[in-house]
């Protein structure tokens, strides 16, 4: 079942285009994420769909209830939307409790209720028995968890998260996220959550949603983000890529990339391309360095270690390209060595989505 609808939806700030003609759709239970840089709209695509922000033109569907047009403004308190923001913002002088059951109080609900709501959603957060502490006597992981708990605790239709981990450290994040995708299963509840962090959004989106300059350029699963970006920024802004562009052929029976200068990069027996221009991308991982061929001679320009894995620059002839391989058998920089291409993708669109993306 379709939990959210927008069609078109435009907003400007000034001279600035905010929102540009965005569709999406969302399922129920889903967990979406909507990942682009800093400016490119995400926030403000939120800020629409909880009512914060009025767009310009489109319409907002929340299930069969359109919340938003040209003529219709449902204001935010009465969409059951909840939304988690980047600061926490909570209420200093609340307590755990109080900050949990301000909304269902507001609303009148019974203290039995209250007691037995906030209670059951603090068990879920895993803050039992933190029901008196104040927000200054929590670390920061407790009062995301709370400030998750207040968004949860009014059973909202569909939950927002405005880069809610932005604010911990690298260990408590992981830790946070986990725990995300534990509640979103347990619940069953919609969430789409913004985010700039391509790691993030890896681990924990259903699909994503890639945003530019107020647009939604590409969506689908991250498996297909990551191995078949549909145009170069999303495969650039996905983790580390190389994009090599020259006219595919063939040569004694196999395919090639000939680059500018005139030099050949063989091409992966089963990558479908027809003969003439395109743009690959070759992803690190995907690069093989050796001390003898076959391959195409390189130089290492440089090595990173990182740990698990060795990232490396090559010069390829005039191309320059990154390696990712496992630590074992480093190179030293200088060595010269040979490089084999193991897979590559196309950049380009290959097929309509079922749903969410417009083509432009």
């Amino acid at each position: 079942m379709i939990q959210l609808r927008i069609e078109g939806l435009r907003k400007r700030f000034g001279q600035v285009i905010a929102l540009d003609r965005l569709r999406l759709e969302t399922e129920r239970a889903e967990l979406l994420v909507i990942l682009g840089p800093s400016g490119c709209g995400k926030t403000t695509l939120l800020r629409s769909i909880a009512g914060l922000e009025r767009p310009d033109l489109g319409e907002i569907y929340l299930e069969d209830e359109m919340v938003f047009s040209k003529n219709i403004f449902v204001p935010p308190y009465k969409r059951r939307v909840g939304m988690v923001f980047q600061n926490y913002a909570l209420w200093p002088h609340m307590d755990v409790f109080g900050n949990v059951a301000y909304s269902l109080k507001v609303k009148k609900v019974s203290n039995r209720e209250v007691r037995r709501r906030v209670g059951e959603i603090l068990k879920l957060v895993q803050l039992p028995g933190l029901e008196r502490r104040y927000p200054h006597e929590l670390s920061g992981g407790q009062q995301q968890r709370v400030a998750l708990a207040r968004a949860l605790v009014m059973e909202p239709r569909l939950l927002l998260l405005d880069e809610p981990l932005s604010n911990l450290d690298a260990n408590l994040r992981e830790e946070v996220r986990m725990e995300l995708k534990r509640i979103q299963g347990h619940t069953g509840i919609t969430m789409i959550y913004v985010t700039h962090d391509q790691a993030e959004a890896m681990a924990l989106a259903d699909r994503i949603g890639v945003m530019e300059s107020g647009r939604l350029i590409q969506l689908g699963p991250p498996m297909e983000i990551y191995e078949r970006p549909e145009t170069e920024f999303v495969a650039r802004f996905i983790g580390a890529s190389n994009l090599v562009s020259g006219e595919v052929g063939e040569q004694d029976g196999r395919k090639i990339l000939r680059l500018q200068g005139g030099m050949e990069v063989p091409l992966p027996g089963d990558l479908k391309l027809l003969p003439g221009p395109a743009l690959l991308t070759i992803r690190p991982e995907e690069i093989i360095i050796a001390r003898d061929g076959p391959g195409l001679p390189a130089t290492i320009k440089n090595a990173t270690y990182l740990g698990n894995a060795i990232e490396y620059r090559l010069a390829v002839g005039n191309l320059s390209l990154r390696a990712r391989t496992s630590p074992g058998g480093a190179y030293a920089v200088g060595d010269q060595v040979f490089v084999r291409v193991i897979r590559s993708q196309p950049i380009g669109p290959r097929r309509r989505h079922r749903r969410g993306l417009a083509p432009h």
